[in-house]
């Protein structure tokens, strides 16, 4: 293997430095189908804050305590949204394929698809696109957006 600068800057640009940033540096495409699959599945966490219970008790217009008692459950010290038993989020509509409390929807499901687990490698993001028809796909996000969204939740 020669070792010309040509070569060197190409090696640079495989990994992830700080002088060369990420290996989204140049940004990502995403555009949410809203077909509702990162809502079912296998079983999970959609984790959950105090904020966020309050949100989605003030969207359903119902006590935060019913919320709590209701729809969430204890796990690994933290509070995650209930899911049924086969996998599907509390809130997802089957018939509609939708959430019912989307304009209230957590951290979590808001930053979709940009959660540090899916932006530790290319390889990793590749694999989230088996599952996600919208990774790879649709509107342009910029690095500086795609840190911010990672930021705000760590999953």
């Amino acid at each position: 293997m020669s070792n010309t600068p040509d070569d060197k800057a190409a090696d640079q640009d495989s990994v992830d430095t700080p002088l060369a940033g990420p290996w989204y540096r140049d940004g990502l495409s995403f555009e949410c189908t809203q077909c509702g699959d990162c809502c079912t599945g296998g079983p999970g966490y959609v984790w959950v804050e105090e904020d966020e219970i309050r949100a989605i008790a003030d969207y359903l217009d119902k006590p935060i305590g019913e919320i709590r008692l209701m729809n969430t459950r204890p796990a690994h010290g933290r509070v995650s949204l209930n899911e049924y038993a086969n996998g599907d989020c509390v809130y997802f509509d089957p018939k509609k394929r939708g959430c019912t409390i989307y304009p209230a929807r957590p951290r979590q499901c808001r930053t979709w698809p940009f959660w540090n687990s899916n932006l530790s490698s290319e390889a990793d993001w590749k694999g989230i696109q088996k599952g996600c028809p919208g990774v790879g796909k649709g509107n342009f996000v910029p690095l500086e957006q795609i840190q911010m969204l990672a930021a705000e939740v760590d999953v």
